[in-house]
C-alpha cells in the first residue's frame, strides 16, 4: 500500500505538472507562428546543454548516493553551482541574453534538488516542488508574453525555478561539504555525468541542428511533435523516478516494469491513430507535425526499455553501460538527422529519432542478457 501511495505522489507530480507545462506550451503554440515557437525551443536547447555541462552531480547520481545514505549532495551542489555561474557568464557573453543565463541556473537547481528529494524518498515533497514550479511556468510565462512580447517568455520560464533555491540552502545547512567522498566514487560519478550529458545532448541536439540547417518553421513543427510525444511518455518518467531509488536499494519491481511496457504499447496506438486526427483541429498552423507524430510514436516501447535498463544499470552503479548506449544512440541520431532532414524534411527527422532510440534499446537488451538472466 505504501509503494502505491509513493508511486501516486510521483505520478501526480509528473502527470499534473506535465499537463500544466504542456498546456502552457500548447497554448503558446496557438498564439504564435511556428517560426517563433521554433526559435524559443532553439534557445531552450542551448540553455539545457550548458546547464548539464555544469551538472557535475547529476540528478541520477545524487538520487543513488542519497538513497544509499551517503551525504554527498552539498558537495555536488557547490561544484555544479560554481560551474553554473561560469556558464551564466559564458551564455550572456556569447548570446547577450540574461534570460538564458538565469534559465541555465534554474535547470541546474531543479536537477540538484529533485535528485536529493527522490534519493530521500520524499515523495510528498517531490509532488509539492514539482507542482509549484510547473504552476509558475504559465503564470510567469504568459505575464511576460502578454506584457512584453514573445522574446520575454524564456525569462518567465527561468523565474519559475525560484522555489527550488530554498531547498538548496537547506541542503547546504544540513549536509557538510566533503570532497573526500568523491575520489573513491569517481568512476560512477564521471560515467554518470557523461551519460547524463550525452542524454541531454541527445535530447537537445536536434533543435541545435534543425534551426541553422532547416529553419525555425520546421523546428517549430518538430518541437510541437516532440512536446506531444513527451506528454504521452509521462508514464515512463513516473515509473523511472520511482524505480531508480528502489533499484539502488536492491529491490527489483518486475510487475511495475511490465505495466510500463503495456502502457507504452497503448500509447503507440494512440499516437499513431488518434493524435493525427485531433491535431489539425487544435493546431491548424502545425499540419506538418502529423506525419512526424505518427512516426515518433513507434519509439514508445523501445524508449520504455531504455528507461527500464538504464535504471537497472544505474541502481547497480554500472553507469558505463548506460553511457555507451547513449553514445551509440547519439552517434546514429546526429548524422541521420542531418541527412534524413535534408532529404525528407520533418518525416526524415522523426525517422532518425526512432532509429536512435531503437539502437539504444537493442544495446541495453544485449548487455542485460550478458550480466543478468532476467529479461527486465
Amino acid at each position: 500500500m505504501k509503494e502505491i501511495k509513493n508511486l501516486v505522489n510521483i505520478g501526480l507530480g509528473d502527470i499534473i505538472g506535465t499537463v500544466i507545462s504542456a498546456g502552457f506550451w500548447f497554448y503558446l503554440a496557438i498564439l504564435i507562428i511556428p517560426a517563433n515557437y521554433g526559435e524559443i525551443q532553439y534557445f531552450i536547447g542551448i540553455a539545457g546543454i550548458i546547464s548539464y555541462l555544469a551538472l557535475f552531480g547529476s540528478q541520477n547520481t545524487i538520487t543513488v548516493y542519497v538513497a544509499k545514505k551517503i551525504p554527498i549532495q552539498s558537495t555536488f551542489n557547490l561544484i555544479s553551482l560554481s560551474i553554473g555561474v561560469l556558464g551564466f557568464i559564458f551564455i550572456i557573453t556569447i548570446f547577450h541574453r540574461i534570460d538564458l543565463g538565469f534559465l541555465v541556473l534554474g535547470y541546474i537547481i531543479n536537477n540538484l534538488v529533485l535528485g536529493e528529494i527522490l534519493g530521500n524518498k520524499e515523495y510528498k515533497n517531490y509532488l509539492k516542488y514539482v507542482l509549484i514550479q510547473k504552476s509558475l511556468t504559465p503564470i510567469f510565462g504568459l505575464i511576460f508574453f502578454f506584457s512584453f512580447g514573445v522574446e520575454w517568455v524564456i525569462l518567465g520560464l527561468a523565474l519559475s525555478y525560484v522555489a527550488y533555491s530554498f531547498r538548496i540552502f537547506k541542503s547546504f545547512k544540513n549536509t557538510k561539504i566533503d570532497f573526500s567522498l568523491l575520489p573513491s566514487r569517481k568512476g560512477f560519478i564521471i560515467n554518470n555525468y557523461l551519460y547524463t550529458l550525452s542524454g541531454t545532448v541527445h535530447g537537445q541536439i536536434d533543435k541545435i541542428i534543425i534551426m541553422p540547417i532547416l529553419g525555425a518553421t520546421l523546428l517549430g513543427n518538430y518541437s510541437l511533435s516532440l512536446q506531444i510525444i513527451s506528454v504521452m511518455m509521462i508514464s515512463s518518467s513516473v515509473f523511472y523516478k520511482y524505480l531508480l531509488p528502489q533499484e539502488a536499494s536492491g529491490r527489483n519491481n518486475q510487475k511495475i516494469k511490465k505495466i510500463l511496457i503495456l502502457v507504452n504499447v497503448i500509447s503507440t496506438l494512440i499516437g499513431f491513430f488518434v493524435v493525427p486526427i485531433l491535431l489539425p483541429q487544435v493546431f491548424p498552423q502545425y499540419i506538418e507535425s502529423i506525419d512526424a507524430i505518427k512516426i515518433m510514436s513507434l519509439s514508445f516501447v523501445p524508449m520504455s526499455l531504455v528507461k527500464i535498463y538504464s535504471l537497472k544499470f544505474l541502481g547497480k552503479e554500472k553507469s558505463r553501460y548506460v553511457l555507451i548506449g547513449t553514445v551509440i544512440s547519439l552517434s546514429i541520431l546526429i548524422p541521420t538527422m542531418i541527412l534524413f532532414g535534408i532529404w525528407y524534411q520533418i518525416t526524415g527527422i522523426a525517422a532518425s529519432f526512432v532509429l536512435s532510440v531503437i539502437s539504444q534499446s537493442m544495446y541495453f537488451f544485449y548487455v542485460n542478457k550478458k550480466i543478468d538472466k532476467r529479461i527486465l
